[in-house]
């Protein structure tokens, strides 16, 4: 079921989260942008569920079918050589049974990492930390009786659905990575924290790799350069939905600019220089090389 590509990959996946490089993750929604990403030189693919259900007209939070994600990720592993991640969200099942099926069916389109969060429909209420450290734990055992290491990034929401202070959204999430880690997890993903002081604390406290999110449109700010992260310890970064909603912003302006002034400025500066638009078009199409 799982290649000697597969694994091999996946192999080398988990070794970029302990590189002295930080791992950077543009996060991609289907095939040209996966292609794209992976041609200015990203040394990973990684999808963002909110984006490919975007892509699809629906909102995020697994309104997305399993076999219409399964499908759009069969493309992406297809096309590109770079390790794949998948977010699958809180595991696309409604019990352990089902989301361990779910998995099985994502790790058969060449998949090599999973981001799984704590949160179901981002509600306040986070599931249960045993019963998400069961969910991690059968995820690790069933990567491990297919003879892979499948690189699992757990995700705490703690910081992005808790009412409770800073200091109690940071004890949690805390507690809630370390018991991830010890469940089977590889990579503890902690969003949305961009205050140096708590992703310092995040990457002392923690005992895994720490995955940090860089999204304008989640939070209340943005975290530091990729090389201040880097140095203070965080292997990881992502963009999440990000380069999705600044690409549906940009439909947005140019058709409000062209329905209410009738010109195209927004269009021409996006486009500028054209050279590069067209180059940007041949790489996410394969025809660059």
């Amino acid at each position: 079921m799982v290649s000697n590509i597969q694994k091999e990959k996946a192999e080398k996946f988990l070794k970029l989260h302990h590189d002295e490089e930080i791992l950077v993750l543009l996060n991609s929604w289907d095939i040209g942008s996966s292609r794209l990403i992976e041609a200015c030189g990203y040394k990973a693919i990684a999808t963002t569920s909110m984006g490919m259900a975007a892509a699809l007209g629906y909102p995020d939070c697994q309104v997305m079918q399993l076999p219409e994600m399964i499908d759009i990720v069969t493309g992406i592993v297809k096309v590109v050589q770079a390790p794949v991640t998948v977010d699958i969200e809180a595991g696309y099942g409604n019990h352990l049974d089902e989301i361990i099926d779910s998995v099985k069916k994502i790790i058969a389109t060449g998949i090599v990492g999973i981001n799984i969060e704590d949160s179901i429909h981002l509600s306040p209420t986070l599931i249960d930390e045993r019963a998400f450290c069961e969910r991690i734990a059968a995820i690790r055992s069933l990567s491990d009786s297919l003879g892979f290491h499948l690189v699992i990034n757990a995700r705490t929401d703690s910081f992005y659905t808790s009412s409770g202070s800073t200091q109690e959204k940071l004890a949690a999430s805390i507690r809630r990575g370390n018991k991830y880690r010890e469940a089977g997890a590889d990579c503890i993903f902690v969003q949305p924290v961009w205050e140096k002081e708590l992703i310092a604390t995040l990457v002392k406290e923690i005992n895994a790799p720490i995955n940090i999110l860089s999204n304008p449109t989640i939070g209340e700010g943005v975290p530091p350069s990729v090389r201040e992260l880097q140095d203070m310890g965080v292997a990881r970064l992502s963009l999440g939905s990000s380069l999705m909603k600044a690409t549906l912003a940009l439909i947005k302006k140019v058709a409000d600019e062209l329905s209410h002034q009738g010109t195209s400025n927004i269009l021409l500066n996006a486009m500028t220089p054209i050279a590069e638009t067209t180059l940007a078009y041949k790489m996410a199409t394969g025809q660059d090389k």
